[in-house]
């Protein structure tokens, strides 16, 4: 089966634009990264060069390394000793415009991470690396080629790319958002969202889901996945004490999303009392802020921050940890006990988080780092998103109803002029518009709405 990414018309861009950069490609274990630069390798040029540094590709290149930097004095030099070496690690190697060369799992060698800068600068090939644990190459041993890399970063399978699968793009991205398609296509599209809310976008998961249609086996494939994760992380650690620190934090995240509504002063803090009740005087801050910091580099979570009374002038961060996809999110939310209701609402809050965070990184029409949530002090309220447009300055709201309910706060937000507009998406509706100020849309169609 052949999953097709959003990602892959960006790297067409890439190539096309010829910054002569290195493309750094970043993104979580599992979420297809190899897969789709070997494609865009084989589709878009004569000559692909693939190492893996954590396979005997990158021992062979490693070898083919060291043989090319070897010097006798009174010998000249090799003026390119990584150019040598993929010539030595491949004979039909050429140094030209149709030839890319992908070294995966770059983390592994601070040797070739630091050849970066030499690739970007004495190479015409076009260079692309990339690594499920790039937050490695913050260690000392590495050096960081600023202004010499581009950046793609690569999540778990969005909506869209999920009902791709199934042939449904094309209906997700003509439907109306406010209520003029037929009933039937919204009911579709919302029951293909309540699939993707409970297995995510790991590519492994989602084609599971189409072979066998069992949430069962895709949930074990999700276990699969974060066992495979804790215990490749572990080793990059010398203070873990601990085999189960990633998974105790998993679920302190997931009690946290249903426990606090206004923000958190030291999320930490919290964490530390939540994972570890029993044994705190054994985990040190430290070691949580070392765990936490990893788990946001591996592309595992994401946090949110906090606008006070929806003014962008006073932003507080790191207020609110989101899981970067569904299915992980859904595994750790459905083993706190809580009813599903509960965990839908949770869900459907994670699903807006991840589109807006893709709004951010992808587009330049929205402000902020990271998406915000805000609150309003003068009524003790919370509204779920907040958004201030770089299109046309205006303030936007969102509230996030996995099924109908009021938004008391978002509407008095709206009535004292702190917001402009007004989205509620909910998951049974088929949208609509009122006062031409508050905009009712399918909560499966959030990423389709304009700012």
């Amino acid at each position: 089966m052949e999953l097709r990414r959003n990602i892959y018309k960006k790297l067409l861009a890439w190539k096309k634009e010829n910054t002569g950069r290195v493309l750094e490609l970043q993104g979580a274990r599992q979420v297809g990264k190899t897969y789709i630069l070997k494609k865009f390798g084989k589709e878009n040029f004569s000559k692909m060069v693939y190492i893996n540094m954590a396979e005997n590709t990158g021992k062979n290149f490693l070898r083919c390394v060291s043989i090319a930097m070897e010097w006798e004095p009174g010998k000249p030099m090799e003026e390119t000793p990584i150019r040598k070496a993929l010539e030595l690690y491949d004979e039909t190697f050429k140094d030209n415009k149709d030839t890319v060369v992908i070294i995966d799992e770059i983390q592994e060698s601070a040797e070739i991470y630091n050849q970066i800068r030499t690739l970007a600068r004495e190479f015409q090939a076009y260079v692309i690396v990339t690594g499920s644990y790039l937050g490695r190459t913050m260690e000392l041993d590495f050096f960081l080629p600023a202004g010499d890399m581009d950046h793609m970063v690569m999540e778990s399978m969005t909506f869209d790319e999920f009902l791709d699968v199934f042939d449904e793009r094309e209906l997700y991205e003509k439907i109306d958002l406010y209520g003029k398609g037929r009933t039937e296509d919204y009911k579709k599209l919302m029951e293909y969202y309540e699939i993707y809310q409970k297995i995510g976008g790991y590519p492994a998961v989602v084609a599971c889901y189409a072979e066998y249609r069992d949430l069962n086996k895709c949930m074990g494939l999700i276990s699969d996945l974060i066992n495979v994760f804790a215990d490749e992380s572990k080793r990059y650690f010398e203070d873990i004490i601990d085999i189960n620190m990633f998974q105790k934090l998993f679920n302190a995240i997931a009690l946290l999303m249903m426990q606090e509504k206004q923000g958190i002063r030291d999320l930490t803090a919290e964490l530390s009392k939540i994972a570890y009740q029993e044994e705190s005087g054994r985990t040190t801050k430290k070691m949580i802020n070392h765990a936490i910091s990893w788990l946001q580099e591996s592309h595992i979570i994401g946090y949110a921050s906090k606008a006070v009374d929806c003014d962008y002038k006073q932003i507080k961060d790191n207020s609110r940890y989101y899981f970067l996809d569904l299915g992980i999110a859904y595994y750790f939310l459905s083993r706190t006990g809580a009813p599903y209701d509960v965990i839908k609402g949770l869900l459907a809050e994670n699903f807006v988080y991840l589109v807006l965070r893709r709004r951010i990184e992808n587009t330049h029409e929205i402000a902020g780092l990271v998406p915000w949530f805000a609150s309003y002090e003068k009524i003790k309220g919370e509204l779920d998103f907040y958004v201030r447009s770089l299109v046309d300055y205006k303030n936007y709201g969102i509230e996030v109803k996995s099924t109908d309910a009021s938004a008391k706060t978002a509407r008095k937000l709206l009535e004292d002029g702190k917001l402009d507009y007004l989205y509620l998406l909910k998951g049974e509706t088929m949208g609509g518009i009122a006062d031409g100020r508050i905009f009712t849309v399918p909560l499966c169609l959030a990423d389709r709405i304009e700012f």
